[in-house]
């Protein structure tokens, strides 16, 4: 018989003793298979018939090529590449996984970090920025960090389509931003709660600031006409610990430091803390400090999968010498004029006291957030807000310039500006969300309830007069005789102020309930759609003068129930671009301004000269967009374009009148004579414009971020006539004050190698015009500007990077605002200077 091969990997384990591995006979194989024949008859079968003879004859046993076995090289080769795969296996158990960095942004692209991919309300806002019908800018940490922003205010005005304006004679100074054309001083939430009052925001407990664009009352609530900003803190996180820090020195002695450290103490706990501390001047003003110092504590508890507890709290505090900025150079009404730095007076010069001015600045946050999953599709979260904001300052406004021949003997009165501001808010958000679907369409659907108190006590101080006689100071405080070209009065001696007797309390209850709903079908067509109702009241308690008796208490208050909602639709003919059209409302009731203390600057007065007060029903805002959104270059690009048209009805305006030219709407207070002003309502304005953005990377190496606005501004109705009849004949028509209309920014970075990056951003404003309320009718304008800044960045290694910082790079001479008022003064914008940050990363 022959002999059957069986193959390597049996014969030693099969192969019958005394017969050769390699090898079976035969006789072996014809046994097997008769054991096999037998066991597949039953035992009963086997009992009633004979087994048949079973012969297998075993296949004819054919040598093995030679060539089949591998020669003494191949095993050698074979050999040594085994034990280079096992080497290979072992160095990748032994080597760290990547991982993305624990202190990562969870909001942007890991890949982009300049491109956004969604925002932190993510109920409100369930859908990616590219499907949402909204223009929304977002600045990434890494965008603050590459800006060097280390405030809201630097973020924000080195965006487009975003201005500042001032305080007036009723109003604080401090954060007053304007988003296409309107104001939203009161519109800046912290982590989706309207942070209430004006203040003076850090930017060391940040992850993002994200700017919403056009009315959302139907997700923030009163006000938000031309649009919102949230600022997103930094939270404790459970996937790692890390340590970062970042220390600065720069010109004009800053120095500054922040300190990030999250660690993780169980897998389902973890504590966040940092802490920031600044003592620096500012580039190209003489006297003024920017000192800051302040710390955060954030927590994560998930007790249960389906449970999440966190916890944040947030101080700071700005202090120094505040800056009022260089007065209005204006030869006559039927010209507009400069700031007095263009016509030859240096920009360094402070017009304010030493020994008088100053400013503290505080916030105080404290939030408390749970979050329960129902189930996988429903979640209830609830969030609770306390926070407590202090503005405290004296300062002094450069205005009513008097000019002469020579011009360098022109004058101005040195005017003290001071304000005591405490607000209050407590909050509580509660919502739901559900999800589920209705055939092919996916609903995220989120019901809301929140209830807020707001209180602010306003106050001012008295004494300000110098303790050196003889000059010619004013009751107020005010100095008349102080040179525009050479401060002469800069170190004069002050006593201790002290504040009034005669404060002012307001009081805002806010009961609201809303709901949005996001309808996704195939992720070809979204549709958004929500509706809000606010329950509003304001209560103002105060003093003022009746009959000519001053110090008289008085109270107002007033209500509003302020229905809004808002669509939008998305087509999505392709993954990565979207088309849409989106409509929303929004409402300005009375007395919204926290810091206004009277009707004419947005709040609302205790009393007037004629004993009420004046209350007008909300404002009415409607804003229609229709836009387009891109994810290009391997979605690592976001490019956005947008037409907007926004429109304000039942606007107030401001006029003087007499005894003899008072109207219905604008009685003539009792017990008054001469002119006084007088508000009504009914006015009506536009703005229209092109909203362009890009947000990502063109290459591996190159990162962008920025946008161009484009907008037209007018007063499309007026009850009254102009405030400068020299120049106008009417409001219709005019411009909006301290609107940028043309407006331009880019930030952009190149990766040269593993060590080195530089980059560099670009900012271009158009000029802005002045104006006594909204109307641009004072005939005063800023310039236009553009201001470069660059940096480079060297990775010393793994932990450890040093960036260098130009800010200004050509020392440009621009302004940041103007002051409403016929004697008008301008805030200056910081000269050139240099930084080096130092981080490290564990």
């Amino acid at each position: 018989m022959g002999k059957a091969v069986f193959p390597r990997s049996l014969r030693g384990t099969i192969a019958p003793e005394g017969y050769p591995s390699s090898d079976v006979s035969g006789v072996t194989v014809s046994a097997v298979a008769g054991l096999i024949a037998v066991a597949s008859f039953t035992s009963a079968e086997a009992q009633q018939a004979p087994l048949p003879s079973v012969n297998v004859e075993a296949p004819a046993a054919r040598p093995k090529p030679a060539a089949s076995r591998p020669t003494a090289d191949q095993i050698r080769a074979r050999d040594a590449l085994r034990r280079a795969a096992r080497q290979q296996q072992q160095q990748q158990a032994a080597a760290p996984k990547p991982t993305l960095p624990a202190d990562r942004n969870p909001y942007s692209s890991p890949a982009s970090p300049y491109k956004g991919e969604r925002l932190q309300a993510s109920g409100k806002f369930p859908e990616p920025l590219l499907n949402t019908p909204k223009t929304v800018t977002v600045l990434s940490k890494e965008i603050l960090a590459d800006k060097n922003s280390t405030s809201l205010r630097s973020a924000v005005l080195s965006t487009a389509g975003v201005t500042l304006g001032t305080g007036e004679g009723g109003n604080a100074f401090g954060d007053r931003f304007f988003i296409r054309g309107f104001d939203a001083r009161n519109d800046v939430f912290i982590d989706g709660v309207r942070d209430g009052g004006v203040s003076v925001r850090e930017n060391f407990f940040t992850e993002q600031v994200e700017i919403l664009r056009g009315p959302a009352s139907s997700f923030a609530g009163r006000g938000t006409t031309g649009g919102a900003i949230n600022i997103v803190t930094k939270q404790a996180t459970t996937e790692n610990s890390f340590y970062n820090m970042d220390s600065t020195l720069g010109t004009d002695k800053t120095k500054r430091i922040v300190i990030d450290v999250n660690q993780k103490i169980t897998p389902t706990f973890a504590a966040r803390v940092g802490g920031m501390f600044q003592d620096a001047g500012v580039a190209g003003r003489d006297y003024v400090t920017d000192n800051r110092n302040g710390g955060f504590i954030s927590t994560k508890w998930t007790p249960l999968d389906t449970v999440t507890l966190s916890t944040n709290y947030v101080h700071s505090e700005v202090t120094g010498r505040p800056d009022f900025g260089v007065p209005y150079y204006r030869p006559s009404t039927l010209a507009a004029g400069a700031p007095f730095p263009e016509v030859g007076s240096s920009r360094n010069n402070w017009y304010g006291f030493v020994n008088r001015d100053f400013s503290r600045i505080g916030q105080d946050i404290g939030s408390f957030n749970a979050e329960v999953k129902v189930t996988p599709d429903l979640t209830i979260s609830d969030k609770v807000r306390v926070s407590r904001s202090t503005l405290n300052y004296i300062g002094t406004l450069p205005e009513g310039a008097t000019l002469t021949d020579p011009l360098s003997n022109s004058v101005i009165r040195a005017n003290p500006q001071s304000r005591f501001q405490q607000t209050d808010v407590l909050a509580n958000q509660l919502e739901a969300t559900y999800k589920f679907d209705t055939g092919a369409f996916k609903h995220t659907l989120l019901a809301g309830l929140e209830v807020s108190q707001e209180k602010a006590l306003i106050n001012s101080y008295t004494g300000l007069t110098s303790e050196q006689q003889g000059l010619p100071f004013s009751g107020t405080g005010s100095l008349s005789t102080v040179s525009v070209f050479n401060p002469q009065f800069t170190n004069l001696p002050f006593g201790i102020p002290s504040l009034s007797q005669f404060p002012t309390n307001i009081k805002i209850d806010t009961a609201s309930v809303y709901a949005l709903d996001s309808v996704n079908y195939r992720d070809l067509v979204i549709l958004n759609g929500g509706i809000r109702y606010d329950k509003y009241d304001v209560r103002v308690d105060g003093f003022g003068t009746v009959n000519g008796v001053a110090n008289v208490p008085g109270s107002t208050s007033a209500d509003s129930g302020m229905p809004n909602f808002n669509l939008g639709i998305v087509l999505k003919p392709v993954p990565y671009a979207s088309f849409y059209a989106a409509y929303a409302t929004s409402s300005n009731p009375v007395g919204a301004e926290f810091d206004g203390l009277s009707t004419q600057y947005g709040g609302l007065s205790a009393v007037t000269n004629g004993g009420a007060s004046q209350i007008f029903g909300p404002e009415k805002n409607t804003s229609i967009e229709i836009g387009t959104k891109w994810e290009l270059l391997d979605r690592r690009l976001l490019v956005t374009a947008a037409l907007f048209q926004t429109e304000k009805e039942n606007a107030r305006e401001s006029r003087n009148i007499t005894a003899t030219t008072a109207t219905a709407d604008c009685p003539y207070p009792a017990g008054t004579t001469g002119t006084v002003p007088c508000l009504s309502a009914g006015a009506a304005y536009r703005i229209r414009g092109i909203d362009l953005q890009a947000g990502g990377k063109l290459t591996d190496k190159w990162s962008i971020f920025g946008g161009l606005v484009l907008m037209q501004s007018e007063v499309t109705k007026s009850n009254v006539p102009p405030a400068n009849t020299a120049l106008f004949t009417s409001n219709v028509g005019l411009q909006l004050a301290n609107t940028a209309h043309q407006s331009f920014s880019l930030l952009t970075k190149y990766q040269i190698n593993d060590t080195w990056e530089i980059g560099g951003q670009a900012v271009y404003r158009s000029k802005i015009f002045g104006g006594t309320f909204l109307a641009a009718n004072q005939g005063t304008e800023l310039p236009s500007y553009w201001r470069f800044d660059a940096f480079a960045e060297a990775k010393i290694d793994k932990n450890w990077t040093a960036k260098v910082f130009v800010a200004n790079i050509f020392d440009k001479l621009y302004y940041d605002a103007l002051y409403q008022s016929a004697t008008p003064f301008v805030l200056v914008g910081p000269g050139r200077s240099a930084s080096v940050v130092l981080s490290g990363h564990f």
